[in-house]
């Protein structure tokens, strides 16, 4: 008796590698795929009512942020650091669409607006990371306003990173308000 897991169940890293990733880039595809599965999974049919609440935290009773600015967030992260990762400045879309990330605008977008605009980034970044030179991986980049360095390798693997790190604060937000 096989008990191995049907693939399509398993955590992505454990399905195997990823056609045309360089290897050493494979990491940060599965954490991405990941990431959107997961979304998926807790916002599918989260109620729109609930995305732009924000819970308390009953440890010191400040607000958490809402499901609503994670998914904005996530978005618009994962575009900014793939840009600085290109070696190019970010837009006045990128910069109007920061200056309002988590904040009561009208009209909101839906949640499964969000949800979209999410995965099409992923799928955006999925394909730079196709075409992504592993010789470009320690190439120095800069991030932001100030100039921070950087490198590709470093600004692809903080959104692998930051892009779970919110998923995990979505899963938690999400729970907390649904609850």
């Amino acid at each position: 008796m096989n008990n191995t897991p049907p693939i399509e169940t398993r955590e992505v890293w454990l399905r195997g590698p990823l056609p045309d990733v360089p290897p050493l880039l494979q990491p940060i595809a599965h954490a991405l795929m990941q990431a959107r599965e997961e979304v998926k999974t807790l916002l599918g049919d989260f109620p729109e009512t609930l995305l732009w609440e924000q819970p308390t935290n009953p440890r010191n009773g400040h607000q958490l942020a809402s499901a609503g600015f994670h998914l904005q967030h996530l978005t618009g992260v994962l575009d900014r650091l793939f840009t600085y990762a290109r070696r190019e400045p970010l837009s006045d879309q990128q910069l109007a669409t920061l200056a309002v990330e988590g904040k009561p605008t009208e009209p909101r977008p839906t949640g499964q607006e969000m949800i979209r605009q999410f995965n099409e980034q992923v799928e955006k970044a999925l394909f730079q990371l196709r075409q992504t030179d592993e010789r470009t991986l320690t190439e120095v980049r800069s991030v932001g306003r100030s100039q921070l360095p950087s490198t590709v390798i470093g600004l692809l693997t903080h959104s692998a990173e930051h892009t779970m790190r919110h998923v995990g604060q979505l899963l938690v937000t999400s729970q907390l308000i649904a609850t």
